[in-house]
């Protein structure tokens, strides 16, 4: 009863905040799918302006992305007014169509990284931008990793909130080679930083092949139990 007085109609949202990691997850996911259909139409927008392949890549990726966190968020939301005993098959479902995402969105990755190994990618920022930039993709990668292991460590996770945590952690490895390229362009060193700039990306995207596929034997292994 204090929790309500003191929050007014807000109390239980912020109790189910505080005490539920599932309500939580879909509220994150919620606002980043917000921010990814933002992400999508800043970068066709630049893609169509510039004529730029880097653009439309980098559009084609978060596309994908919004489509697998509006799956989750519409199966979520749908299964609030289904029976019990219906949920679990109705996510295993949805949770196959999004891994079949997941795979297209890990392919749509090849070509932004060539790009951006070969130092193609345009910059259009200031140092002080990417120095903000940088402290930005720092703490996301840092969230994305702490609530990456989180749901990893839970026994018997949901399928769906595993993987809005796997898409976070890809979103977070993303914005480091993002990063990497516009340090590297506006330091203007990208001839000397190839090498480095080729085996960083390709490190990168192993580390992203690799949370995919592991997500996807989670989630086999779990419908198989």
């Amino acid at each position: 009863m204090e929790g309500k007085k003191k929050y007014g109609w807000i109390g239980p949202l912020v109790e189910a905040w505080k005490n539920d990691y599932v309500y939580k997850t879909l509220i994150g996911a919620g606002f980043s799918f917000v921010c990814t259909v933002l992400f999508s139409l800043y970068h066709g927008y630049l893609g169509i302006l510039y004529r730029s392949v880097w653009h439309w890549g980098i559009c084609a990726f978060y596309l994908l992305m919004m489509a697998i966190r509006g799956c989750i968020l519409l199966t979520e939301n749908r299964n609030r007014v289904r029976p019990e005993a219906d949920r679990p098959r109705l996510r295993y479902r949805t949770f196959l169509v999004s891994a079949v995402l997941m795979l297209a969105l890990d392919l749509s990755l090849l070509l932004p990284i060539i790009l951006m190994v070969l130092l193609d990618a345009p910059v259009n920022m200031g140092l002080a931008s990417a120095i903000a930039m940088a402290a930005y993709t720092t703490y996301k990668i840092i969230m994305a990793s702490i609530h990456f292991r989180r749901q990893s460590r839970r026994a018997c996770g949901e399928l769906l909130m595993m993987e809005l945590r796997t898409v976070n952690l890809i979103d977070a490895l993303v914005s480091i080679l993002t990063l990497q390229n516009t340090l590297i362009m506006v330091k203007q060193k990208g001839e000397d930083m190839l090498p480095v700039s080729a085996v960083s990306s390709a490190i990168i995207y192993v580390v992203i092949l690799g949370v995919t596929i592991r997500m996807l034997f989670q989630g086999i292994r779990q419908r198989i139990r």
